[in-house]
């Protein structure tokens, strides 16, 4: 038979599948995947309810219901005073993960450069390839994350298209700060390039770093599309809600892409988001406030048990470098070790890396419970005892 799509048949199994299985098999604390343990506000979730019964669950609008898109652009304008018209300027998805798609799908032609960070998302270079850009990595090194301005500089070009932002960035916790952002703005006007900027984690951000969406800088509005997802503002994630926040004329070419993708987005959950985007401010900053506890419990638990502990200032994630406790192996096979014999799943930040990763270094999600977070030390501790770890690495 003749050979399927080549990118899609060398694309595998994602490290989230394979170590969330894992941990199933062996009845390990999941702290791998970026999801919470408990539910989201009973006031939302009792909206999304209330509206399955209200006979309004055929196709909503393409672009989302007219509550939701005002509520995004009331957001918008409450958060970082952008004014953004509810009418044009929203689009709606099934997920941020669909909303990055989309946004790529509308600006890319093949053979145009996408300039991406390492560690990476794990869907933005696939996608990217499978529409045929050329990526133009930049790394961004541990422990500290700083964007390395020449190298940033090196990888635009005349051909470069669009850079693709995620802050506060998945895995590493990095928030980008005002002097990064305005460097990074003052490359796409040079370069007349756009901004996709995935800002899902964009309320959990921990003081006293602050979160500054590009588009608010100088001359970056009309070429910026901004990406926000219900699922984590509101510890929904199987809700998969999104929405794309830009310019009249972006918005409606990443339509055209959401058209063909899953061309809307159920109806009561959209209506659910609305009100919970209205919630009071109380209700946001308590959300970076609790997350910012279960960081700092995390952190200063694993740094006991030996780990080095880099800085996280938003996000789920925390990382950490197990290269201290003289482990034969790298960062997968410290997974695993973790998983089957301490029953605690974690990442390998190799997994974030299109290649020569650094091999010493996993990630630990932290949006659990307290009990549950001091249980997984508790776990670690056993293990990596000099005697066990022996035993067993």
């Amino acid at each position: 038979m003749k050979t399927a799509n080549f990118l899609l048949s060398q694309t595998g199994t994602t490290i989230f599948t394979l170590m969330s299985a894992l941990a199933v098999q062996h009845d390990a604390i999941n702290l791998g995947q970026g999801f919470p343990d408990t539910e989201g506000p009973a006031d939302i979730v009792q909206a999304a309810a209330d509206a399955l019964l209200d006979q309004r669950n055929q196709y909503p609008p393409m672009t989302g219901l007219a509550e939701l898109r005002q509520a995004v652009a009331d957001a918008n304008k409450r958060f970082y005073g952008l004014n953004i018209d509810p009418q044009s300027g929203v689009l709606v998805t099934s997920g941020a993960t669909e909303a990055i798609t989309a946004c790529l799908m509308a600006l890319i032609n093949p053979g145009d450069e996408v300039v991406l960070f390492e560690p990476l998302y794990d869907t933005y270079l696939p996608v990217v390839r499978l529409l045929g850009g050329i990526a133009k990595l930049v790394r961004l090194a541990p422990p500290q994350w700083a964007l390395p301005f020449d190298d940033l500089a090196a990888a635009f070009s005349p051909r470069t298209k669009l850079i693709l932002l995620n802050s506060p960035m998945n895995p590493c916790g990095k928030v980008f700060n005002e002097i990064e952002l305005s460097y990074i703005a003052d490359l796409l006007e040079q370069y007349d390039a756009y901004a996709v900027c995935d800002e899902v984690y964009e309320h959990l951000v921990f003081p006293p770093a602050v979160h500054i969406p590009l588009m608010t800088l100088a001359g970056m509005a009309e070429r910026t599309l901004r990406i926000g997802s219900a699922g984590k503002t509101f510890s929904l994630t199987g809700w998969k809600v999104g929405y794309v926040s830009g310019p009249g004329a972006l918005i409606e070419l990443a339509a055209k892409a959401h058209q063909n993708l899953t061309f809307t987005t159920a109806p009561n959950l959209q209506r659910a988001v609305a009100l919970g985007l209205n919630k009071s401010d109380d209700y946001f900053s308590d959300l970076a406030t609790g997350l910012a506890a279960k960081r700092d419990l995390l952190a200063a638990g694993l740094k006991n048990l030996g780990f080095g502990v880099l800085p996280a200032d938003g996000s789920y994630f925390l990382t950490a470098d197990f290269s201290g406790f003289g482990f034969n192996g790298v960062d997968i096979d410290f997974c695993r070790a973790i998983t089957e014999h301490a029953g605690v799943a974690a990442i390998p930040v190799s997994a974030f890396y299109a290649s020569d990763p650094p091999l010493n270094y996993v990630r630990f999600a932290f949006c659990k419970r307290e009990a549950v977070l001091q249980e997984a030390l508790s776990r670690l501790a056993r293990y990596l005892a000099p005697e066990a770890l022996t035993r067993t690495g």
